[in-house]
């Protein structure tokens, strides 16, 4: 397996770079975030890859970071999501909030990407929401309170629900809870509260 490769890019397409090795050429598929941070970058760059090896063709796949390496991994191994399938997801959504969107079972979302109907959603989710749950989805970027208030509801979700509270009942809670006290509330107030109702 190809860990990673460093190299000087020659050639740079929104799906692929050529990076020059050694004097060698090699193409390396990527997605449309990693094509935005790779930027008009000349100089050396490192990708991590994967390399996909099928009967009419081995294709190296690069990722800008780690993360988005991991994510495309744990996409490939759900059942009806190919290589190609994943690379579209990730050009489609950034990390972030892609794991953001399965995390939060929010199928309409991940529906919206090209080639992925209802059920390769579900699916989708019903196989990586755990995973990722247990990694860390990242709390959003955003410096507005609306992120925060995100991913306390999630937490706070995930709390309840181990407890032995319906999913749809604490979902409701919660929400009233968040309309009523605002997003600024912590995750164990919302915990406490829902609790109590």
């Amino acid at each position: 397996m190809i860990a990673y490769i460093r190299g000087r890019i020659t050639e740079k397409e929104p799906t692929y770079v050529v990076l020059d090795v050694g004097g060698l050429g090699y193409e390396v598929r990527i997605s449309l975030n990693t094509f935005e941070k790779l930027q008009d970058n000349k100089e050396e760059v490192r990708l991590a890859t994967y390399l996909q090896v099928k009967e009419d063709a081995h294709t190296l796949f690069g990722f800008f970071d780690i993360l988005e390496k991991k994510l495309f991994l744990h996409l490939i191994g759900v059942n009806g999501v190919g290589a190609n399938t994943a690379m579209v997801m990730l050009s489609s959504m950034n990390v972030r909030e892609l794991k953001e969107a399965i995390a939060s079972e929010d199928v309409k979302t991940i529906q919206k990407i090209k080639g992925i109907g209802a059920k390769t959603a579900q699916r989708i989710i019903l196989e990586l929401k755990d995973k990722l749950l247990k990694e860390g989805v990242d709390a959003p970027a955003s410096s507005t309170g609306g992120g925060t208030a995100h991913q306390a509801k999630e937490e706070a979700l995930i709390a309840l629900t181990t407890l032995g509270i319906p999913k749809a009942t604490a979902e409701k809670s919660i929400t009233n809870i968040l309309k009523k006290h605002g997003s600024d509330i912590s995750v164990e107030e919302i915990i406490k509260l829902a609790l109590k109702n």
